[in-house]
């Protein structure tokens, strides 16, 4: 199973069954993954300013927590507001960031930012999955991944 196919496993698992997504090629793994699950809802926007506005209204309409797909960091700044906005109001959603392949950030090619900088500020957690073993089944049966668990958090 890769990276993608868990970090779905484990959404599904926390509840959070739809995914707002604008994707680049580089998220082409998780919109397959994405794909193969009929019970995740995959909702594409042309912006990230709509997928992130979408989300939040989703789900502080829903009460329950909602997923983005962004297209790396130049992506994830077109969301910004949007994601400040669902921060301050302790809004279940949960941003997905693709970025390059790590073979390709030394080469600092055109999209590469430092994506933990930039979200820091809009979000309660913010954690760079590495390796498909960074994303897993929960540590416990009483203990959800932080990501889920901070997603549904409640004030």
């Amino acid at each position: 199973m890769n990276g993608a196919d868990r970090l779905c496993d484990t959404l599904l698992v926390n509840g959070v069954d739809v995914c707002f997504a604008n994707p680049g090629t580089s998220e082409m793994h998780f919109v397959a993954a994405l794909d193969r699950k009929p019970e995740m809802r995959c909702v594409l926007g042309l912006f990230e300013g709509v997928v992130t506005g979408a989300a939040d209204g989703y789900a502080r309409m829903a009460d329950k927590p909602a997923a983005t797909l962004l297209h790396c960091g130049p992506g994830m700044a077109n969301a910004l507001a949007n994601m400040h906005n669902a921060r301050r109001a302790w809004t279940p959603m949960l941003n997905v960031v693709g970025d390059h392949a790590t073979y390709h950030l030394v080469n600092d090619a055109p999209l590469t930012s430092d994506i933990e900088s930039l979200a820091r500020p809009m979000s309660h957690y913010v954690h760079r999955i590495a390796t498909p073993e960074d994303v897993g089944p929960r540590p416990s049966a009483r203990s959800p991944p932080r990501c889920a668990s901070m997603a549904r958090a409640r004030r």
